[in-house]
């Protein structure tokens, strides 16, 4: 069997996670899986796995936090990526296409259905819910409308299928899962950690790691400013390469670690006590899978919110910017409890990845 993964972005954050732990998955039950990434992205993630990929077009409406103009402007570049993506399926010839996330799940709903060729969308924003569930089945991850919606009165009940459960929506089925992670071999070295961090780390104190992903944005960059003029009783590491430059001012603290964009992230995780992550993407529920206690820090992303503290009660503390410094020297108390909540959520999130290639198995079987 054969499947064609047409992902989103530059091929080096989120959704190339996703693909890539998703093509993983599928390589077990047998798949042979090729890659379609936008012409213009570098794809230092499939590099570094020595994988290579088709260059395709794959226009981008810019996610929760797309506009009437970013939309529009995506859907006239949509309409030629269609042409190139029904080239790409005919000439590739897969048993399934699956789409990853925004404008590859929307691409690959509409190209498979004029090339009558099997699909299903992993989605997760508003655009790409609505759009590929008019065509096929979907896979809503956590922050999709999709995930949290109750679609009972307008659709049928749960069924299962194969131990897998889905609402099935005017003749198209809806998956939830958590994201299809790679925990096993995310496990990382301390050791290594350490050796990588710079002197002024200190063992003796517990370590924070604030985030918002491989791009840092200004509110996070704002929360690790304030809280390095509050305490100077932790390690304060900051990850993620600024999305502009003037957000550097926030991070000149003499007490704030800044390791910008790293590619040793499981390693550093074996060092964490605590984690201020945004309330979306995968490091939430890769720090979960390893047990790790999180803030979440909300409406740093273009002002939108998750509710991802209902989602994973107890194990993530939501926050507001204001409101920051004083959650953080409150739980960091409470880290047993919050470590014990993970544990609760852990395997389910650790089993996703193998729940979802199943999903793409039984589309292609049924």
């Amino acid at each position: 069997m054969k499947a064609l993964l047409i992902v989103t972005g530059r091929g080096m954050g989120g959704d190339a996670v996703i693909g890539l732990n998703t093509a993983e998955a599928l390589n077990k039950l047998g798949f042979e899986v090729e890659f379609a990434l936008d012409s213009k992205a570098p794809g230092l993630l499939f590099k570094k796995n020595n994988l290579s990929w088709y260059r395709t077009n794959i226009p981008q409406s810019g996610g929760h936090a797309s506009t009437k103009k970013t939309k529009l402007i995506a859907g006239l570049k949509l309409v030629k990526a269609i042409f190139k993506g029904i080239f790409l399926i005919k000439r590739l010839k897969p048993d399934i296409v699956v789409g990853i996330i925004g404008g590859g799940a929307v691409l690959a709903s509409i190209a498979s259905k004029i090339s009558r060729t099997p699909a299903i969308s992993i989605v997760n924003t508003p655009v790409d819910s609505k759009l590929s569930l008019k065509f096929n089945s979907v896979i809503a991850l956590t922050e999709s409308p999709l995930y949290n919606n109750d679609m009972h009165s307008n659709s049928n009940p749960i069924s299962s299928n194969d131990s897998n459960e889905f609402f099935n929506v005017k003749g198209k089925k809806v998956f939830k899962s958590f994201y299809p992670l790679k925990i096993k071999e995310f496990k990382g070295n301390k050791e290594n950690a350490l050796l990588n961090l710079p002197d002024k780390f200190d063992k003796n104190k517990k370590t924070i790691l604030f985030s918002s992903g491989s791009s840092l944005f200004e509110m996070m960059a704002k929360g690790v400013n304030d809280f390095s003029k509050f305490t100077n009783d932790f390690n304060i590491i900051v990850v993620g390469y600024p999305l502009k430059e003037e957000y550097n001012k926030y991070l000149e603290e003499n007490n704030i670690i800044n390791l910008s964009y790293i590619d040793w992230l499981n390693d550093l995780y074996e060092i964490i006590d605590l984690a201020i992550l945004t309330d979306d993407g995968v490091m939430v529920q890769e720090a979960i899978a390893l047990g790790l206690p999180i803030i979440a820090l909300n409406r740093v992303k273009y002002g939108r919110y998750h509710n991802i503290e209902a989602i994973f009660p107890g194990a993530v503390i939501e926050s507001d910017l204001e409101d920051l410094n004083q959650t953080i020297i409150t739980q960091i108390n409470n880290l047993n409890k919050m470590r014990e909540c993970s544990n609760k959520y852990r395997q389910e999130v650790v089993n996703s990845s193998s729940k979802i290639a199943n999903i793409i198995y039984n589309i292609i079987k049924n």
